[in-house]
């Protein structure tokens, strides 16, 4: 495969990875009226976020999603569940979920200017060469396809490399409007949406190759804001830097 992303820019701290699972659920929020569920056929920019957090994470980060690279065909399979509602009962439901799903992601972290409190820990060698390890080892928590019940696979990868079932698709596919994720107070970026949650939209397009370009929260030009909220501080009491790490996931 002649792009695999070589025109994407390419960050010191990057972290490259394939996640794969059985199955995937990236709810659109449209098809949740009667507790029914039907899957987006791109994952959501907020679930791949959520699958490096769970590879490695520290409030120090905010972890930015680069471009995802959709390796397998995309394929829907609907099923019949009964989850359990709020009066402790249970409703049969419908829920369509994507199928054998394969995906190469790249992504890169930056320091959170919202926790000033945190910049002893702000060092880049430190906590790249932790998430790369972590990536060998899987990630360090769960890690699943947009709800807990599909769980997934992490390994490393080198990002565009392998053959994927859109190598050879001709033009682009626009898959219109679609949910992006939220932001919340502590990685607010934008004036506007400090002290708030935002909920962010997005137009994505999937290219040659089966390769989607994100674009960053604060990027996006279609929001709503949801309510007023505060940024958690972090101190001695509730963050305890290297400590939690052995001197093997630390080393360079």
């Amino acid at each position: 495969m002649e792009k695999g992303g070589e025109n994407m820019e390419k960050y010191r701290n990057t972290i490259e990875f394939q996640v794969q699972g059985k199955y995937a659920l990236f709810s659109d929020p449209v098809t949740r009226v009667g507790g029914e569920k039907s899957s987006y056929h791109l994952p959501t920019y907020e679930a791949l976020k959520g699958i490096v957090e769970s590879i490695y994470w520290k409030p120090t980060l905010i972890w930015r999603v680069d471009a995802f690279r959709v390796m397998k065909p995309i394929q829907t399979e609907t099923k019949g569940v009964r989850p359990i509602t709020y009066n402790s009962g249970n409703e049969l439901a419908y829920y369509t979920y994507l199928k054998d799903v394969c995906y190469q992601v790249r992504a890169h972290f930056e320091f959170n200017p919202n926790h000033p409190e945190l910049k002893q820990d702000w060092n880049e060698n430190k906590h790249h060469n932790i998430a790369k390890r972590m990536v060998k080892r899987g990630g360090r928590r769960d890690v699943f396809l947009g709800t807990r019940e599909c769980q997934a696979f992490v390994e490393p990868c080198e990002f565009g490399e392998g053959i994927g079932y859109y190598d050879n698709m001709q033009g682009e596919v626009a898959y219109g409007f679609m949910y992006h994720g939220i932001t919340y107070a502590d990685e607010a970026i934008l004036e506007e949406e400090k002290n708030k949650m935002t909920t962010n939209f997005w137009r994505p397009v999937m290219k040659q190759g089966g390769i989607v370009e994100c674009i960053y929260p604060e990027e996006c030009t279609e929001k709503r804001f949801i309510r007023e909220m505060s940024v958690k501080h972090f101190g001695k009491e509730n963050f305890s830097g290297l400590g939690e790490f052995t001197e093997e996931e630390v080393q360079v």
